[in-house]
This record gives structure tokens, sequence and C-alpha cells, in this order.
């Protein structure tokens, strides 16, 4: 007998929840500090950036 109640897997991803929203801060001329709002222990310091152009 054939079963008829099968739930297939998706395979399509879940969507993101939302985008979060990141600041960028100038902490001297030669570094910047990127957070993530809400996020206050997260942070990624650099010494190099670049300018994204669209």
């Amino acid at each position: 007998m054939e079963t008829t109640d099968v739930t297939e897997s998706s395979t399509e991803p879940e969507p993101a929840a939302a985008t979060p929203s990141v600041s960028a801060c100038n902490a001297t001329p030669d570094r910047t500090v990127f957070t993530e709002e809400g996020n206050e222990d997260g942070w990624i310091a650099t010494d190099y950036s670049v300018t994204v152009s669209r």
C-alpha cells in the first residue's frame, strides 16, 4: 500500500529575519570600528577598509 501523507522536506533556505544594522566609526584617522546595533559585546576593528561603490 502506498503512503500518501508524506511531508516533503523543503530545500529552500529560511529567509533572514532581519538585516542587522551596522555602524562604522573612525576611532583614529587610520582605524575604523564596526559595531552591530544591539550587540554591545561584539565589534570589529581594522586598520584597512575600503569605500564600496554601487
